[in-house]
């Protein structure tokens, strides 16, 4: 099995090398590929901003439910 894939990988680059419009359609998609990739890369570095903001503690959280007037327990 893997012969036959190293032969459809031959006969890939010969194709390429006697395509050029196939050839250019291939690097089109690369640039594309490489865009996307940066651009995953900067939502992934937002992401991890904002989880730092997350983690940073919750003092400033008030706090829910009745409040109690002194000498009312």
């Amino acid at each position: 099995m893997s012969i036959r894939i190293i032969e459809v990988f031959v006969k890939l680059r010969d194709t390429l090398k006697d395509n050029t419009e196939l050839r250019l359609a291939v690097e089109k998609l690369e640039k594309k590929t490489d865009n996307n990739t940066k651009n995953i890369e900067i939502v992934f570095q937002y992401f991890d901003e904002l989880q730092e903001k997350n983690e940073d503690p919750v003092s400033i959280r008030k706090s829910i439910g009745y409040k109690i007037g002194p000498g009312q327990q």
